[in-house]
């Protein structure tokens, strides 16, 4: 923590329709990751104005529950508009405080905006379903309806993505919003909000308020609050979904991830490297699904390891601004600090560090480059922990059978992938591996809004997931209506 000069910009939350900074006076700096320097200071809300965020978001909730569905669909259709003409602004703004290459902010926001796109057919989507003539004159159905004020709290590493899952859709079903973005990436919260307020949002509707634990546990233990969604670390994401269930909230919590991708000796290798370099080293390794263990099965793990490593070393390293730029920085130096202590630990454990990217990149701003260790094996913190940053664990499997166990053996298990020619092995793969988000020579397999994202083991915790029809559901409550008419 640290005192805001008075120059400062100071990050506004958003309480009933009006934009005000935090009434404290001590506040977070927020650096660029790509040079260290300061563009903003986020004061963080008080328990009061968390109080006052969700007793707005209650009120609103009368008027916009009662909304007619095609109207709030409207409302989505204006805010889509919106994020398209300013796509590049958008982007722009996850690189300055994210620290992602341009291209991977723009493709964040086209995804963002894919489930705004989703969230459009309302209309559809919260349809009900009737039976008549259940029994002699009386007739069933069952109707879709509101939970009421709902919480969002999201993570760094997908400042305009990760809150684009949950708002369009809780909006279009019909609930009040309060969101609480991650502290070290508030600003494209912030613009989310201006441009919901510009499609026409009532106030109230959708509410902004920041801070750290004291604002979570004030959220998830609120006696007016519904439902909370939550993306972040797998050990909050237990503590939010234990929190949030002993309150009595519908919750869905999304966690971490140690995602193994698979490459058997029938892949082709000319397209399985490049995938697995993008899927490994992509927005810095700082994704949920980022391929962070690469399995070589049989004869390919020699070859497979060269290629990596050849690949990985021609990646340029530098501000995610410059264009030239295929790779950013990890978002604060105590995140590099940890991986670097990640990377000294393997040393003395007895992998093979084979591509060291210690001193790459720029001198200013938080760089690590692209790393890889060979023969990792699952008694290593390196293959069991989840880095969350451009380190990759090498592990070799004789065949497709120890590989698979290899990968189960993890306690994560959000994304897994398999490369091969074979379609025996991509059968086996998809019926065995136990991940919630399976590619065959994909490697990053990220369902389009339209599909359920999620996880299992400690990748997740709850019963619906983010997006697609899981969405829908975790978004409405239902009732079921028997009629009869003398």
């Amino acid at each position: 923590m640290a005192q805001a000069t008075a120059s400062s910009e100071l990050v506004p939350a958003l309480i009933g329709g009006r934009w005000r900074p935090a009434s404290t006076s001590t506040v977070d700096e927020i650096p660029d990751p790509g040079s260290g320097e300061t563009i903003a200071w986020l004061p963080y809300s008080s328990a009061e104005e968390i109080e006052a965020a969700v007793a707005v978001a209650k009120e609103a909730l009368v008027s916009w529950s009662e909304t007619p569905v095609p109207q709030r669909a409207q409302a989505m259709f204006r805010f889509k508009r919106l994020l398209e003409e300013r796509e590049d602004e958008l982007a722009a703004l996850v690189t300055q405080e994210n620290g992602k290459t341009l291209a991977e902010a723009v493709g964040e926001v086209r995804r963002g905006i894919e489930v705004v796109d989703f969230a459009c057919g309302a209309p559809t989507l919260l349809m009900g379903t009737n039976l008549d003539q259940i029994a002699a004159g009386i007739d069933s159905e069952i109707g879709r309806f509101p939970v009421g004020v709902v919480v969002g709290i999201t993570p760094f590493n997908f400042p305009n993505m990760v809150p684009l899952w949950m708002i369009p859709v809780a909006l279009v079903c019909g609930n009040t919003f309060i969101l609480k973005p991650s502290q070290r990436t508030p600003l494209s919260a912030v613009r989310i909000g201006e441009l919901l307020e510009e499609a026409g949002l009532p106030p109230g509707v959708f509410n902004i308020v920041h801070g750290a634990n004291d604002a979570v546990n004030a959220l998830i233990s609120h006696s007016d609050v519904a439902a909370v969604s939550f993306v972040g670390s797998a050990g909050v994401a237990r503590y939010i979904y234990r929190e949030s269930a002993l309150h009595g909230k519908r919750v869905q919590a999304l966690g971490g991830a140690k995602n193994h991708i698979v490459v058997m000796n029938d892949a082709d290798m000319e397209q399985s490297i490049p995938a697995l370099v993008s899927s490994a080293f992509g927005a810095a390794g700082q994704r949920c699904l980022a391929g962070s263990v690469a399995v070589g099965v049989g004869a390919v793990g020699d070859e497979m390891v060269r290629q990596i490593v050849a690949r990985a070393e021609t990646l340029r390293v530098g501000r995610g601004s410059d264009p030239q730029s295929e790779m950013g920085p990890v978002i604060r130096d105590e995140r590099r600090q940890e991986l670097l202590g990640y990377i000294k630990e393997a040393n003395g454990q007895g992998a093979k560090l084979v591509s060291d990217g210690r001193g790459v990149g720029p001198a200013e701003g938080f760089f690590l480059g692209p790393t890889v260790f060979d023969d990792v094996t699952p008694d290593m913190k390196l293959w069991r922990d989840e880095l969350f940053g451009p380190v990759l664990a090498v592990v070799r499997a004789a065949d497709i059978d120890e590989a698979i166990r290899v990968l189960n053996r993890s306690t994560y298990g959000n994304m897994a992938s398999i490369f091969t020619s074979s379609g025996k092995n991509a059968r086996e793969f998809r019926r065995r591996a136990d991940a919630g988000m399976l590619g065959v020579n994909i490697g990053v397999a990220a369902p389009m809004a339209f599909f359920p994202f999620g996880g299992h083991k400690e990748s997740f915790y709850g019963d619906l997931h983010a997006t697609g029809m899981d969405a829908i559901y975790f978004y409405t409550s239902t009732k079921v209506t028997i009629s009869r008419w003398f």
